[in-house]
């Protein structure tokens, strides 16, 4: 008798091993797992450009420099370099070496445990501070006695830059480190004596004190004069619109590699799926994560490089917060949508959570994805995230009609095979291997500052 778990039993039918060798099987096309939805790709406003590059034609903005200073270390003091202190807009242009070395060697290193006050309000404006490392929030007393927050300092920034004047002053904001604060203070006291000893420097903050301000609008374009609600015949400004005198060019950027196909396999192995059709489709997907990779982090016209310095911000407190978020979307007119990495959109998820508030959902493309205030966050891995656990958050205003931020690709091409790219047969070598060549052309543009907006710091560790 044979039980049931009995494996000795003869073969009565054929098994499914050997069935399969005179079968074809059904077979899927190549997969790839590298494969994103490349959002940004897809919802960028593409502009067709003839000659290989893009010119972006602006009015004439009075530009200052960043604002932002650098500094260096010698075991554990730190230094500010002293050309830098000319970002300082009392000391812009200001040539003296010898000068500027004294006044840096002047400042005094302090630190700031988390927390701690760095100045306060109404108080007397008494030093020049220099923030070497951390974060430092500002507040001021609001219209109903509540506090309010200004903008975020961190490194590079500076406060009390007005006591190079001379006058007296108060601080119109009180200033809290908010992670461990490093910075370079210059008291009044000492100032005052260098100002007295170094004649080059006294003559020239005087001067440029005095100095008036070339007229311009609030965002650093030359002004054009106009008159409005007047009555009568009162003669009328006459005005012009100035031109940037050096507009910016985007050159077209290329990804490429060369397919090579073995002709026996394009010869005898084409069904069900054509070789050289699925060769080149993986091909050109790798392309395209690639094209998405240069328009985020490419140094030239990456966004992330390419965002305004006062379009720049940095959360509050580490993780991105609804706060956060909407600093970021009042920063400019019209945005589309917020582009984030995943683990970005998780850490504001959490903070919404905390705050009891929840980030709504949309609709784009077909596609259900987060939203806030309406715009929606589109997820983008390209997005770097650092070691230490930070990365960043871009808001974008798109398309050309609105002065946003487009992307660049030829017109046409030679041998197109999709639109922004080409593929041209290089020829048969001697092993019966055949090479084409895939190219993909690409570069963005930010037409005006405000279109691309970044928040800088956000953690996604925590």
């Amino acid at each position: 008798m044979t039980g049931t778990g009995d494996n000795t039993a003869p073969q009565r039918s054929l098994d499914v091993a050997a069935a399969r060798t005179l079968t074809t099987t059904t077979k899927s096309r190549p997969q790839m797992r590298s494969i994103t939805p490349r959002w940004l790709l897809t919802q960028l406003p593409w502009v067709d450009v003839a000659a290989g590059s893009f010119r972006v034609n602006r009015r004439l903005t009075y530009a200052l420099g960043d604002g932002k200073l650098t500094f260096y270390t010698t075991g554990a003091q730190v230094h500010v370099v002293p050309a830098e202190l000319t970002e300082l807009e009392l000391l812009r242009d200001f040539d003296d070496e010898a000068a500027l070395t004294a006044l840096a060697e002047a400042f005094e290193q302090r630190e700031y445990a988390p927390g701690a006050t760095l100045l306060s309000e109404s108080t007397p404006l008494d030093m020049v501070v220099l923030i070497a490392h951390g974060k430092v929030t500002r507040h001021r007393a609001g219209h109903y006695g509540d506090e309010t927050a200004l903008p975020t300092a961190t490194a590079g920034d500076h406060l009390g830059a007005e006591l190079l004047t001379g006058e007296r002053a108060r601080w119109a904001f009180t200033a809290r480190a908010a992670t461990r604060v490093t910075t370079l203070v210059l008291p009044a006291a000492t100032y005052a004596r260098l100002n007295g000893r170094l004649d080059s420097l006294r003559t020239h903050v005087a001067d440029a004190a005095r100095r008036p301000r070339k007229p311009q609008n609030t965002k650093g374009e030359a002004t054009i004069d106009l008159s409005a609600g007047h009555d009568g015949e009162p003669a009328l400004p006459g005005t012009y619109a100035d031109y940037d005198p050096a507009p910016r060019e985007y050159d077209l950027a290329v990804a490429q590699t060369v397919l090579r196909v073995r002709n026996r396999v394009t010869d005898l192995y084409n069904q069900p799926h054509d070789q050289l059709e699925q060769q080149l489709r993986l091909t050109i997907e790798a392309l395209r994560e690639r094209q998405e990779h240069e328009l985020v982090n490419n140094p030239g016209f990456g966004l992330l490089h390419n965002a305004g310095l006062g379009q720049r911000m940095t959360t509050r407190t580490g993780p991105p917060t609804p706060l956060d978020m909407d600093d970021l979307l009042c920063r400019r007119r019209k945005t589309k949508f917020f582009l984030a990495h995943p683990r970005a959109i998780a850490a504001f998820g959490r903070a919404c959570t905390a705050h009891r508030v929840y980030p709504g959902i949309t609709v784009v493309d077909g596609k259900r994805v987060n939203a806030w205030r309406g715009v929606p966050i589109l997820p983008c891995d390209k997005i770097p995230v650092t070691a230490t656990g930070t990365t960043s958050i871009l808001a974008l205003r798109t398309g050309e009609d609105d002065a946003g931020v487009i992307g660049l690709r030829p017109a046409k091409l030679p041998d197109e095979y999709q639109p922004g790219i080409n593929v041209r047969l290089m020829g048969t070598s001697d092993h019966a291997i055949t090479s084409y060549l895939v190219s993909a052309y690409h570069s963005a543009a930010v037409l005006v500052p405000d279109a691309l907006g970044v928040l800088d710091d956000v953690e996604v560790a925590r």
